[in-house]
């Protein structure tokens, strides 16, 4: 079969074109020239441009299912014409070694067939399908051995659970006494050590970074992959300087101790010694390594202390610089505040000779009389600041309707200012989504009313701080009753009582509210949380489940999904709006949307193909929204079809400056 890498529909080998949504399989756009070449070309034809669907390859020799380290070996796994695999799949880029050391061989291969899947992949959906990996009942080796199988679930598992610090695993096997993996390949991210060499690298950032190594460390030690933490050059970042894994390294019998961890990083922070500002940073690293801090738990709590006292001071004058925000040594009353906030987290504290060397010793551990209940240790929360936000919107009249209902609007207020500790924006946001109901052309009408109402009110009723929820509510109301005087104003009755569903977003900063009425969502995307509903449809079925109703029962009455709320057709009585709070804390794609694109759970089947690509900053947004209509076009062109889409990223915050 042929996996169409736009939809993900499978297709028979023979098909040229995807039977779902008519992309070309022979065919792959070159993303330098923009021209068309073979799916399997290695180079562009006409820039020559590389465009070959690359993996690493990580050769191992194999061992027995009891975690011993391997012994490097010879004549690592190797077929004719210059292929890794005996099926002429996967062709070498790189030579291969003539000895395989201990720790394994890492080449680049092409895949020459990407879109059909691999046996691993074949596999993998059979075990979802609950069958059995065995060959049978001929007496030979499964197509995966189970020791490989086991690393390749390891991988599998951590990659459902930490994607995208751990790399996909793409394919798997045995040849020639060797294991082989197939990785997502990661070499065009920028080396850790690259951007720890920075010498402006906020403080803020690299206590993200050890924040990151330490949540890694904990689920890489359930899985013995702890030692992938300690190959230091297997540490990459992306764009968005999230630490990425390039492979995971077994730990064997022998698992290394979180004094490795503070090893490396005191390697790391050792190449800004000089920096005064990053000393307590490397105390914690000299705790840990010398096993002053033992756990992890304790790791957290130093950290977050770290994260409030690094925060430079918070008052701001006129005409005051940026540079004016580094933060700076601390002085000997600086201290005592630390030396306070530690010990009521459970700390035992010591301090060195010099009033101004802050010297944080460990926290206490499970065993001391002082750690207390392992659940009352603070995790930490860094303070983020929003760096990018982008917005695109769209609308369409579907396949069926002869008129669009559905209004929508994005307002922004966007200041953005560059210094020496990075870009800050400042952002006031307001995206509005309607879609309309009723007879007589009213579905339009009663939308863009709303849309209009909203947008005056906010104008009177939003200034320097983001609106209550009670004001927002207020808005909603009085949105509501513009439409319902329109109603009793032109003797409207039954269907014909014109109204709009409404799901709306205000963003001030990092922080936002969300509020609905009726079925329009919003949906959240996150690398961390994957796709998530935020709203809950305002319709029969979901109210008979707030009652207790089993969803199978509940949505197989016939009204199941008639709207329990809609904005117009009954006075303000009756309309009771879903206010939430959102804290804007990571990466992440805000998707508003009318029901066009979200029926038959459209977004929740194909989110990896048409939502995922739209967290990197590399990805035109309005190209996306324009691809999420096509989608829906091709499965719910049923409806009028809308789809508003905010890509945020935020960093961590080194000041803290109030919207002007």
């Amino acid at each position: 079969m042929l996996v169409c890498p736009q939809c993900q529909f499978e297709n028979p080998e023979d098909n040229r074109f995807c039977q779902q949504c008519g992309t070309s399989l022979a065919e792959k756009i070159c993303p330098a020239c923009g021209e068309s070449a073979p799916v399997e070309a290695k180079q562009c034809p006409y820039c020559q441009a590389d465009i070959a669907f690359t993996l690493r390859a990580v050769l191992l020799p194999r061992t027995p299912l009891t975690g011993a380290v391997p012994t490097a070996t010879d004549s690592p796994p190797v077929s004719a014409n210059a292929y890794l695999d005996s099926q002429q799949r996967y062709r070498l880029l790189d030579p291969l070694p003539a000895t395989l050391p201990a720790n394994g061989a890492e080449v680049l291969v092409m895949d020459c067939t990407p879109l059909q899947p691999s046996p691993l992949e074949l596999l993998v959906q059979q075990l979802d399908k609950e069958a059995t990996a065995a060959d049978g009942d001929d007496g030979q080796e499964p197509v995966i051995p189970a020791d490989v199988l086991a690393i390749a679930q390891t991988y599998l598992e951590l990659e459902q659970q930490l994607y995208p610090s751990i790399p996909r695993l793409h394919d798997a096997w045995s040849q020639n006494g060797h294991m082989v993996l197939l990785l997502e390949d990661r070499s065009d991210l920028m080396p850790l050590t690259e951007l720890w060499s920075d010498p402006h690298l906020p403080p803020f950032q690299i206590l993200h970074l050890l924040h990151q190594m330490t949540e890694l460390w904990v689920a890489l030690e359930e899985q013995q992959c702890a030692r992938s933490l300690l190959e230091v050059q297997n540490l990459r970042v992306d764009e968005d300087q999230l630490v990425y894994l390039q492979r995971l390294y077994s730990d064997g019998d022998t698992p290394p101790p979180l004094t490795g961890l503070g090893q490396v990083w005191r390697s790391l922070l050792q190449k800004q010694a000089a920096r005064d500002e990053l000393a307590p940073l490397l105390q914690l690293a000299a705790d840990v390594e010398m096993a002053q801090v033992k756990t992890c738990d304790a790791v957290r709590s130093r950290l977050a202390v770290l994260a409030e006292t690094l925060q430079p001071d918070n008052s701001t004058m006129p005409g005051r610089e940026f540079s004016d925000l580094a933060p700076k040594p601390m002085a000997e009353a600086e201290i005592d505040e630390v030396n306070r906030k530690l010990m009521s987290a459970g700390a035992d504290l010591s301090f060195a000779n010099s009033p101004t060397q802050l010297d944080l010793t460990a926290l206490a551990d499970d065993d001391s009389e002082s750690s207390g209940d392992t659940d009352d240790v603070p995790t930490i929360v860094l303070p983020m600041k929003l760096v990018s936000l982008e917005d695109a919107g769209r609308s369409d009249i579907g396949r069926q309707r002869d008129h669009n209902e559905d209004c929508f609007s994005i307002q922004t207020d966007i200041k953005k200012v560059e210094g020496i500790n990075g870009r800050t924006l400042w952002v006031k946001g307001l995206y509005i989504l309607c879609d309309g109901m009723g007879g007589h052309a009213g579905g339009e009408v009663a939308s863009a009313l709303a849309v209009e109402t909203l947008q005056n009110f906010f104008q009177e009723h939003w200034q320097d701080q983001l609106p209550s929820e009670d004001t927002i509510r207020q808005g909603i109301l009085a949105a509501n009753q513009a439409i319902f005087d329109l109603n009793q104003q032109d003797d409207r009755a039954g269907s014909a009582r014109m109204g709009t569903t409404l799901v709306m977003l205000l963003v001030q900063d990092t922080r936002a509210m969300v509020a609905h009425v009726g079925d329009s969502r919003l949906y959240r995307l996150s690398r961390r949380r994957g796709l998530e509903q935020i709203t809950t449809d305002h319709e029969v079925g979901q109210r008979e489940i707030q009652r207790g109703v089993e969803p199978a029962i509940a949505y197989a009455r016939p009204d199941a999904y008639q709207l329990t709320q809609a904005l117009g057709p009954r006075e303000n009585a009756f309309v009771l709006p879903d206010v939430q709070f959102l804290e804007l804390n990571e990466d992440a794609l805000l998707l508003l949307c009318s029901d066009g694109l979200s029926d038959n759970n459209l977004l929740e089947t194909h989110w990896r193909s048409h939502l995922e690509p739209l967290l990197s900053s590399q990805t035109n947004l309005e190209t996306g929204v324009n691809q999420l209509i096509d989608l829906a076009n091709q499965y719910n062109g049923h409806d009028n079809i809308t789809a508003i889409a905010i890509r945020n990223k935020v960093r961590p915050n080194l000041e803290q400056s109030r919207y002007a």
